[in-house]
C-alpha cells in the first residue's frame, strides 16, 4: 500500500541514480509534464531493515488519481487555450484579467478556488489530498489557485475565520471563497514596513462608523479589487501592538484614491511579479463599525494570523517553471560552436540552480502539508521564506553567468524566453522584501528557536 503525501516522510530502497544522472548530464528537467520530482504511486519497492534512504516525494492514492481525471477534464473545457501568464504580471491586459476572474468564479462554483476552505462559507471543504491535485493540474497551465492575485482567500480570509464573529464570517467569506470578490491587503506605509506595528494611518470612531485618514503603499496588483483589508491605529496614546485595529473596507468607498507606483518590478504577497503595485490614499473614509474584525485595539492579534501565513507557513506545491525554461533555453544556445549545455562550467551552474529550486520546493511541500494537516508550526514558515528569497537571488546570479547578456533583454531578436529571464533578473532582487524581508525571517526564526531568549515565541494562530 502506497503512503499518501499526508503520511509524511518514509524510507524505501534507494532508486537507481541513473535517471537523475542522465537528466542532469543532458541538462533537461525530467518532468514529463508533471511537477519536478513528483511520481505516481507505482513504486512497490520493499523496505529493507536498516535502510536509511529518505524519500521526500509524495505518492498518490487511487482516489486522488480518479479526482485528477475529473479536474483535468474540467480544466480542458474551461481554461481558454490562449490564456497565458505574461513574464511580468504588470503586463496583464484588462481583457486577460477578466478571463482570469471568470475562470476564478467557475472554480469557485466547483469549490475548487479555495478547496480547503470551509464549505459553509463558500469553500470546497476538501481534503489536502484533493487540494494538491487541483494545484498541480492548474500548474500545468502555468496558473495558480486562484488564477489571479487575491490576498483575501489565503491571508485575510484566514484572519476572518479565526477572529471574525459569525455574522462577519457569513458576510465576508462566501464572496471571497467563490471568487465574486477580490481583495487586497493594505499593510505597508511610507514609515512602517518591517516595523508594521508603527503604522500611522488612523481610524477614529464617529457614531456607527470609523473615519480613516492616511495612506498605504505597495498595495495590490493590476486592475482593482472589491474589498480592502487593513490594519490601522485606533488609539494614538496606546502601547505598541495594543493600539491597532483590523478592518474590511469596500474599495469603492468615497474618499479612496488608488495611484499606481513606478517600480523596478511588480511585487506582492506572492513575491515579486504579481502585478502593478499602488499607493492608496484615505481622505475621511467612513467604514461601518461592523467591519471591525476582532475588536477595537486587537488588530495586532488579528494580523498575527495572516502574517504567519505570509511568512511562509502556508506553503506551496508549485514548481519553479523558470528552471524548466532555463534548461530549454541553454539547450538551444551555442557558445564557441558548441551547445551551451555542454560547457562544464555552465553545467555546474545549472545544477546549482536545479538543486536550490528543489530544496525550496520541498520546503514549500512540507509547509503546505503541515498547514493543511493542522500540524503545530514554529520556525518552518520563515525558514522556507528566507531560503526562497535568498536562493532566488543566487539563482539570478547563476542565470546571468549562464546566459550573459541574453538574460538582460526581452528583445525578441535576442531573447528566447518570452522575457522570463529578464524579468527574473529584476524580480529576484525585489523578491527579498515582500512578505517580510530576509532579515525579518531570520529574526522570527531565532525567536521561534529561542535563540538568545529563554522562551520560544509562539506562531500566529491559524484556523
Amino acid at each position: 500500500m502506497c503512503p499518501t503525501f499526508a503520511d509524511g516522510l518514509h524510507t524505501r530502497q534507494a532508486p537507481s541514480a541513473e535517471p537523475a544522472a542522465r537528466a542532469l548530464r543532458d541538462l533537461t528537467p525530467h518532468t514529463h509534464g508533471h511537477t519536478i520530482g513528483l511520481t505516481t504511486c507505482d513504486d512497490h519497492t520493499t523496505h529493507q531493515p536498516g535502510d536509511r534512504t529518505m524519500d521526500f516525494e509524495p505518492r498518490y492514492t487511487a482516489e486522488q488519481q480518479t479526482f485528477r481525471e475529473e479536474v483535468r477534464s474540467w480544466l480542458t473545457e474551461n481554461v481558454p487555450p490562449d490564456l497565458a501568464q505574461p513574464a511580468d504580471a504588470a503586463d496583464t491586459t484588462y481583457d486577460e484579467y477578466l478571463q482570469y476572474r471568470v475562470l476564478g468564479r467557475r472554480l469557485g462554483g466547483k469549490g475548487w478556488l479555495w478547496p480547503t476552505a470551509p464549505a459553509e462559507f463558500g469553500g470546497g471543504g476538501l481534503s489536502i489530498d484533493h487540494a494538491i491535485v487541483i494545484e498541480e493540474e492548474l500548474d500545468e497551465y502555468d496558473l495558480t489557485v486562484p488564477p489571479y492575485y487575491d490576498s483575501g482567500g489565503r491571508l485575510g480570509g484566514a484572519s476572518i475565520l479565526v477572529w471574525g464573529d459569525d455574522e462577519q464570517k457569513q458576510r465576508f467569506l462566501p464572496p471571497i471563497f467563490t471568487g465574486d470578490v477580490r481583495t487586497w491587503q493594505l499593510l505597508t506605509e511610507p514609515s512602517a514596513g518591517s516595523d508594521l506595528a508603527g503604522v500611522q494611518i488612523n481610524a477614529v470612531r464617529d457614531g456607527d462608523d470609523y473615519v480613516i485618514n492616511g495612506q498605504k503603499i505597495f498595495v495590490g496588483s493590476s486592475h482593482g479589487a472589491e474589498q480592502f483589508w487593513m490594519i490601522t491605529r485606533t488609539d494614538p496614546d496606546g502601547k505598541r501592538h495594543q493600539n491597532l485595529s483590523w478592518f474590511m473596507v469596500p474599495a469603492d468607498s468615497p474618499g479612496i484614491t488608488v495611484a499606481p507606483m513606478d517600480l523596478l518590478i511588480s511585487g506582492g504577497e506572492g513575491g515579486a511579479g504579481t502585478g502593478i503595485k499602488n499607493t492608496v490614499f484615505f481622505d475621511n473614509v467612513r467604514v461601518p463599525a461592523s467591519n471591525l474584525i476582532g475588536g477595537e485595539n486587537n488588530g495586532w492579534q488579528v494580523a498575527t494570523t495572516h502574517l504567519e501565513l505570509e511568512h511562509g507557513s502556508g506553503g506551496t506545491i508549485r514548481r519553479n517553471r523558470l528552471v524548466d525554461r532555463l534548461f530549454e533555453y541553454a539547450g538551444g544556445l551555442e557558445r564557441n560552436g558548441k551547445p551551451l549545455s555542454k560547457d562544464p562550467e555552465v553545467q555546474e551552474l545549472m545544477v546549482d540552480v536545479y538543486v536550490e529550486a528543489e530544496i525550496s520546493r520541498l520546503f514549500g511541500l512540507r509547509n503546505y502539508w503541515m498547514r493543511h494537516s493542522h500540524q503545530k508550526m514554529a520556525h518552518e514558515g520563515p525558514q522556507s521564506s528566507y531560503y526562497r528569497k535568498t536562493s532566488g537571488l543566487r539563482m539570478g546570479e547563476s542565470i546571468l553567468k549562464v546566459l550573459g547578456p541574453y538574460a538582460l533583454t526581452n528583445d525578441p531578436a535576442w531573447d528566447r524566453s518570452d522575457g522570463h529571464m529578464e524579468v527574473f533578473q529584476r524580480s529576484s532582487i525585489v523578491a527579498l522584501h515582500p512578505g517580510g524581508t530576509a532579515e525579518i525571517q531570520k529574526v522570527i526564526m531565532a525567536r521561534r528557536l529561542a535563540i538568545g531568549r529563554e522562551v520560544r515565541e509562539e506562531a500566529g494562530r491559524l484556523a
